[in-house]
């Protein structure tokens, strides 16, 4: 009699524990819920690639593909944490009023601006280094310096036009008769007769009474 009563209380407490079981299966399978969505950038709606959608209650979770579109089986009121490089953390929490076991998600990622630090960047290695490019710097020259230049170049060819052509002057003017000539081998050489700058230069020097004979220029 016993053993009887002992079996029918086993088998009581192993029907009620296999039903609450059962009933914990079923409610935890109606809570399941296939999450899907995008996601895109928040001004221009582009779609923000390979984002780390991760599940904290359940840690678990995926990523989007290189179109933004992601999809896992996650739990009614789970939250949901978005991150990507670039893009503040987003975080969506399911809600527990949908009455489908699918849910889709268009999550918008704001654009994270990070500041840096300013960082300088010197061609010298050293201070030392520094300071010897410092003093050995060459200024450029300033336009003072530039017409001062200009007028001392044009002293010389004055000064140049005074004076006697020595051997190395004559050599120069020979050599550049000659690389003239190889420049227009085959072609019809022009005649300083149509240089205007010839014609300036043979005003200037008749002005300047170059072509005088040396009795009138003792005169």
């Amino acid at each position: 009699m016993k053993q009887c009563l002992y079996l029918i209380i086993t088998l009581l407490l192993f029907t009620l524990s296999h039903t609450t079981v059962q009933a914990q299966i079923q409610d935890d399978n109606s809570s399941l819920v296939q999450f899907s969505g995008i996601t895109i950038t928040a001004d221009s709606l582009n779609p923000v690639s390979y984002t780390k959608i991760l599940d904290i209650c359940s840690h678990r979770g995926t990523s989007s593909d290189i179109n933004g579109y992601f999809s896992f089986v996650a739990h009614r009121k789970d939250t949901v944490v978005f991150t990507a490089v670039g893009y503040k953390p987003a975080s969506f929490i399911i809600p527990d009023t949908i009455t489908k076991q699918k849910y889709s998600l268009i999550q918008l990622m704001t654009a994270d601006t990070l500041t840096l630090a300013a960082a300088f960047i010197f061609p010298w290695p050293t201070l030392e280094d520094f300071k010897r490019a410092f003093v050995e710097l060459k200024i450029p020259d300033d336009d003072l310096e530039i017409a001062r230049k200009n007028l001392l170049a044009a002293d010389i060819r004055m000064m140049a036009e005074n004076y006697p052509m020595d051997a190395s002057m004559n050599y120069r003017n020979y050599i550049d008769n000659q690389t003239s000539k190889l420049y227009y081998f085959g072609q019809v050489q022009p005649y300083n007769i149509f240089n205007p700058f010839a014609w300036a230069k043979f005003i200037k020097a008749w002005k300047d009474g170059k072509f005088k004979s040396q009795k009138e220029r003792l005169k």
